[in-house]
């Protein structure tokens, strides 16, 4: 068994930027998801499109887009990346739940992994900000990778997550998992 150690540390410990140059670009595909659970009636003002500070859906979808772009300067560690695309599902699951899942495409020496991770918790960091004076007893999460394309490592799946293709639906081309 090969052993795996954390790429964010030099031999001594300390953190580092993994330096990608002698990595090739390959296309990469990453999908995360969360979930802001509310009250039924939050839910209902935000579909009814009833909530003060204006479309909740919308204003979040941009929120985790704009988010996305920017996740080198969240995470320390992250490479900015030129992002080609980012697209945002926000759907209600269940009377009481949304569910955010973006979808992050570059072609790059390192994986869109967090930038995913990011867009989604942007989004819901969003709806919560905007429905809090009716709602503070909202939660966040879980938040999780669901898929990841490209690299050396070639694609991994979470458990229980089957691609668009899988499913007979178009996704957004190429290797693509939205």
């Amino acid at each position: 068994m090969t052993e795996r150690r954390l790429t964010h540390f030099d031999d001594q410990g300390r953190p580092r930027m993994v330096d990608v140059t002698d990595k090739p670009e390959t296309d990469r595909t990453a999908v995360a998801e969360t979930f802001v659970t509310m009250r039924p009636e939050t839910l209902a003002f935000i579909r009814e499109r009833r909530i003060a500070k204006g479309d909740v859906l919308a204003v979040a979808q941009i929120a985790g887009m704009m988010a996305a772009k920017q996740t080198s300067q969240w995470i320390p560690l992250c490479h900015p990346l030129p992002l080609s695309g980012v697209a945002l599902e926000i759907e209600e699951s269940g009377e009481d739940r949304l569910r955010i899942r973006a979808t992050v495409r570059t072609t790059a020496r390192t994986g869109v992994e967090m930038e995913a991770l990011v867009a989604v918790s942007a989004a819901a960091l969003t709806v919560y900000d905007m429905c809090k004076s009716i709602d503070r007893a909202m939660t966040i999460g879980p938040t999780r990778l669901l898929a990841k394309t490209g690299g050396k490592s070639g694609s991994w799946f979470a458990d229980g997550f089957e691609p668009k293709e899988a499913r007979g639906k178009p996704g957004c081309g190429g290797e693509s998992v939205c």
